[in-house]
């Protein structure tokens, strides 16, 4: 089940936690179907290029909530993609987004803009296997790949 606005208020798997607003001409903050999240560095993507960034919010995801990152609509018309990221039921700490330019010009992104949506959805029952993993109370600031042991 996607979780609905009204149930988003209630569980806050973001912090800080705002109403729908506005930020360099898009959207963020609760919205119909997710919550839109910022991203936290200024970043200038070339035609072709790939950078990591980090979330201005931070996720605490309950052990019964995953969450979906999907690209913005303005972005992706301008050829930005956020590869689809899962937010682990347990898993804490600042987002790290890969994104994409896939287009044929520069594509400038403000510290704060809105950058990505997360659909959440219910899991019928809490996970047996809440996330403990390498990337648990992840870090504000973009993280870079690790391996496992």
């Amino acid at each position: 089940m996607i979780l609905t606005p009204r149930m988003l208020r209630e569980i806050k798997p973001v912090d800080p936690f705002v109403e729908r607003s506005v930020a360099n001409g898009m959207t963020y903050g609760l919205g119909p179907a997710g919550y839109d999240v910022r991203v936290a560095e200024r970043l200038l993507l070339r035609p072709g290029a790939f950078a990591l960034a980090s979330t201005v919010e931070r996720f605490t995801m309950h052990d019964d909530i995953i969450g979906f990152v999907h690209d913005k609509s303005t972005w992706a018309r301008m050829g930005l993609a956020v590869q689809n990221t899962v937010i682990e039921p347990g898993w804490q700490g600042w987002l790290t987004l890969e994104l994409t330019n896939h287009g044929y010009s520069e594509i400038m992104i403000e510290s704060g803009s809105p950058i990505a949506q997360v659909v959440f959805h219910m899991l019928p029952e809490p996970t047996e296997l809440p996330y403990r993993g390498k990337y648990q109370n992840q870090q504000r600031g973009a993280q870079v790949a690790k391996l496992e042991e």
